[in-house]
């Protein structure tokens, strides 16, 4: 993992394993199936739920930074605890996590380089036992709006074309054949994708065991669709989770100084008033 431009953003499994019991880390689990943590979990590790934790249950919004404050500290996390997320699909959800830690300042935030996928993969032992933590007074820093993009930055991108809008969906999503993925409740009412974004479908930055590619092979295939790092890049997908994995690849992973995660994604494009919208497939590179 050396050649990454932020290899520090990375744990092994055997790092994880060898850490289980660390009083300074705090092992962290967030999955898209969200019963997966109670059906057993690394050792220690606490789990987050995404769609009751990890955002406002009455507006479609983040956290506040009060209910960030009360959840970190909940979990037992101080600001000098190191928190190290996984979970499962390739890390989609952990990858959410680590985007909302970054954007309200926690200083060590780290993903175990594969996730659960690869855990499982090794063998590696799960428990059910979940673990009880003493509660912190944490208080958080920022908001960091740097991290982040609201629709007024993307009518702005279609404006002055000073960003890249990396649409990290499938290819069908992309094109508008569909609106969003099969049983997927929370939707737009119109399919395609934002004008000029380039299509990079999330899954292309991973192997077969849930790690990601090498620096070399990640820069080779942004590039090759014309993203980077001479500009801003926004990522984008249906409600935030891919793109904050794709996020990750191109801040921690490539290095790209500047780069956004567009949370409000598809499901609020999708359903604006008077937002231009194209449809059809991604232009091939080079074309």
């Amino acid at each position: 993992m050396s050649d990454y431009r932020h290899p520090e953003s990375l744990v092994t499994t055997q790092w994880a394993s060898e850490h289980t019991s660390d009083p300074k880390v705090r092992l962290l689990e967030v999955d898209v199936d969200t019963s997966a943590y109670e059906k057993g979990h690394i050792q220690n590790a606490a789990g987050w739920n995404w769609q009751s934790q990890l955002q406002d249950n009455v507006r479609r919004d983040l956290l506040t930074k009060r209910q960030f404050e009360d959840l970190m500290s909940a979990t037992g996390i101080n600001r000098d605890t190191t928190v190290v997320l996984y979970g499962d699909n390739n890390n989609w959800f952990a990858a959410y996590a680590l985007w909302q830690l970054k954007y309200f300042g926690h200083p060590e935030v780290k993903l175990i380089n594969g996730g659960r996928k690869k855990w499982e993969l090794e063998g590696r032992p799960f428990t059910a036992e979940v673990p009880q933590f003493r509660p912190t007074q944490y208080k958080a820093s920022g908001p960091d709006e740097h991290v982040r993009a609201r629709r007024e930055q993307i009518f702005d991108v279609l404006k002055n074309k000073n960003a890249y809008l990396v649409d990290v969906r499938s290819p069908d999503e992309f094109s508008g054949k569909v609106i969003a993925p099969a049983g997927m409740t929370e939707t737009a009412q119109r399919g395609g994708h934002i004008p000029g974004a380039i299509s990079f479908p999330w899954s292309k930055a991973v192997n077969e065991d849930g790690t990601f590619k090498s620096y070399d092979e990640l820069a080779k295939l942004l590039g090759a669709q014309g993203v980077r790092p001479d500009r801003e890049a926004i990522a984008y997908c249906r409600i935030g989770e891919r793109s904050s994995h794709t996020w990750f690849v191109l801040k921690y992973l490539l290095g790209y100084e500047k780069v956004r995660n567009y949370d409000g994604s598809w499901t609020e494009w999708g359903n604006l008033v008077d937002a231009p919208i194209e449809k059809g497939e991604a232009a091939k590179a080079g074309a």
